[in-house]
């Protein structure tokens, strides 16, 4: 219960962080070019791979995991998680699947996107 707890707490920061950085990137830019999300997946990668390189060279309560990798960065962007899966495919030398990752989420995430804009757009 105490994990769910800091994941709801973490998703919380999370969430709001990203939407400062998308209005901060927003003022900064424009909207010409979504520097936003690309901002909060960049930050959230970067944050995920420090986390669990320090996961990997010390002992990391279960409860800072659930707060920062699940909760906070979660929240932030799931590409972060997406990212660290598929360096870790990657460094196993499972680069098929590493490839098999990229290309199907990339790929299917645009796709279904476009299927559920179709899905609305098609009842109105």
């Amino acid at each position: 219960m105490t994990n769910l707890l800091l994941v709801a707490l973490g998703g919380s920061f999370g969430a709001v962080f990203r939407y400062l950085i998308s209005i901060l990137m927003l003022q900064v830019f424009g909207s010409g070019f979504p520097f936003g999300t690309l901002l909060v997946n960049m930050l959230g990668s970067f944050l995920m791979g420090m986390l669990y390189a320090f996961g990997q060279v010390s002992e990391l309560a279960p409860e800072v995991k659930a707060f920062l990798g699940v909760g906070l960065l979660g929240a932030l962007t799931t590409f972060s998680t997406f990212s660290i899966e598929s360096l870790l495919l990657i460094q196993q030398g499972a680069l098929v699947k590493a490839t098999l990752n990229v290309v199907v989420n990339v790929g299917v995430c645009i796709f279904v996107v476009y299927l559920g804009q179709q899905l609305v757009f098609s009842r109105y």
